[in-house]
């Protein structure tokens, strides 16, 4: 038997379906025996693979891990696992094995760490380890020989059709299917893989080598019809790093979608949609699509350029006004932070989304502290020999490290705690003056409560010591999209 583990992801209120888990399981369905264990829904997942292991013949455990809250269970699970369990080969993949591949391997209860999409990789080393074969030749596999890390080449990517449907009835689907502002049984599912851009803050970049693959569009949409039909799915949250790339395809896959009738969010680049026509924009709102996330990242050309983001801040700033005519919500995430000058950046970047508001006051604004990831090239900022990241996963899992890949408080060198406290205060304001359309639990007398004590403070550009948006937002529990998802 193989276990694939979804730790837990603390820091989301509303669990979704584990696709990176469902995607291993696709290619193991109808030729091997396995099960599933997600953390998100047993309070108890290390005894549970604890007790599948004491009752079958496990091989193989399968982790899949994200940098954050998921690290602490893995990090807790498999250490346990190891100690009682020494003869089970353990994987770690996903976001983490793919940017901190040494550290992962750095321990004694992860054997091999499979980097980028995995579900080819984990196949061969699967038959390897049973056939005792070697693997030097499994591309997309680091792992641990003569006490040095080994990293084999990296494996092209392939399509989501390429392979098999995710296997829903694997898993009590009706318990991930939660209400959001887009509906009342909110599923998830990524039509593409990775991102053809190279913006060098971002842990994509590693995963995918700037590559995209995309699903064919009547596939996504055989997959959501599934899903409305068996499942009553209304709504949909599109995982996809870029889910528009080229306006045939968005708008082929928009006329398939709309019959279907379902509410859905996206992530899409700005300079990309105002290269669309209107049509296609009038295609996309039928369709059912209610907001979009975009990485605006700054107002500055220059900063921009710096983050090999490929983008100007003009075309950011149109899009804000012209998606308002198809009532599409735009959501726009702002890095706060340049190491060069994170001064004037955070100044830069507060009159960037006044600007913003005032084009579009329904817009969304995600405050974002820069917190660097490992590059194939350098870092933004060129913060190589400010940063030393953690060389263990155990260290990873430390309070520090979680506040740093969660952004609560990176505690870079280059942000002094007075800017810090900028930041935090001004996103305080907005979100309060601009509370988020997508906590539905908010009522209407906490709308207006917030948005009555932070006018006049965003009025008057006055942000120190916000006290009373603190509180408020604590008693009222207000949802916070970049810590929570939808």
């Amino acid at each position: 038997m193989i276990i694939l583990y979804n730790p837990k992801a603390a820091r989301y209120r509303n669990r979704r379906l584990p696709l990176s888990v469902l995607a291993i399981a696709a290619v193991l369905e109808g030729r091997e025996d396995y099960a599933i264990v997600d953390g998100n829904l047993d309070l108890h997942p290390t005894e549970t693979i604890a007790s599948l292991i004491q009752q079958h013949a496990v091989e193989m455990l399968a982790v899949s891990v994200m940098p954050g809250p998921q690290t602490v269970g893995a990090v807790s699970t498999c250490r346990e696992i190891r100690a009682r369990f020494p003869h089970v080969t353990i994987v770690w993949g996903g976001y983490f094995a793919t940017n901190y591949t040494a550290a992962a391997l750095n321990s004694d209860y992860v054997d091999f760490a499979v980097r980028g999409q995995g579900e080819l990789t984990f196949l061969e080393l699967l038959g390897a380890v049973r056939e005792k074969q070697g693997i030097e030749n499994i591309a997309g596999l680091s792992y641990k020989a003569d006490r040095r890390v080994r990293h084999n080449p990296e494996r092209p990517m392939k399509a989501p059709d390429a392979f098999p449907w995710l296997p829903y009835h694997r898993l009590p689907v009706e318990k991930y299917l939660l209400p959001s502002f887009l509906g009342r049984r909110t599923a998830v599912h990524q039509a593409s893989i990775g991102c053809p851009f190279r913006c060098n803050f971002c842990g994509v970049v590693n995963f995918s080598g700037s590559r995209e693959k995309m699903e064919a569009p009547e596939r996504t949409e055989s997959v959501m019809r599934h899903l409305a039909q068996n499942y009553g799915v209304d709504a949909i949250q599109f995982y996809d790093n870029n889910f528009f790339l080229r306006e045939d395809h968005t708008r082929e896959l928009a006329d398939r979608l709309a019959p279907l009738n379902l509410h859905w969010w996206c992530e899409g680049r700005a300079d990309i949609m105002m290269s669309y026509s209107d049509a296609t924009f009038e295609s996309i709102r039928r369709a059912g699509c209610k907001m979009i996330f975009f990485g605006a990242e700054s107002g500055n050309n220059e900063t921009l350029k710096e983050m090999k983001k490929d983008l100007r801040a003009e075309d950011t700033l149109s899009l804000a006004a012209r998606i308002r005519r198809f009532d599409i919500i735009p959501e726009f995430s702002i890095i706060f932070g340049n190491p060069k000058d994170p001064e004037g950046d955070t100044e830069e970047c507060i009159r960037f989304i006044r600007q913003l508001k005032r084009l579009n006051p329904d817009c969304e604004i995600v405050v974002e502290h820069y917190t660097p990831v490992p590059q194939r090239a350098t870092m933004y900022g060129n913060v190589e020999d400010q940063v030393r990241f953690p060389d263990t996963p155990d260290e990873w899992a430390t309070e520090r490290w979680q506040r740093f890949a969660t952004q609560k408080d990176p505690r870079t060198p280059w942000l002094r705690p007075s800017t810090k406290q900028l930041i935090d205060n001004f996103e305080l304001v907005v979100s309060s003056r601009w509370p988020t359309v997508q906590d539905i639990r908010l009522p209407k007398w906490g709308r207006v409560v917030l948005k009555a004590l932070s006018a006049w403070r965003y009025e008057l550009g006055i942000y120190s010591l916000p006290f009373e948006l603190r509180w408020t937002q604590r008693m009222i529990d207000l949802r916070r999209p970049k810590v929570e998802s939808l």
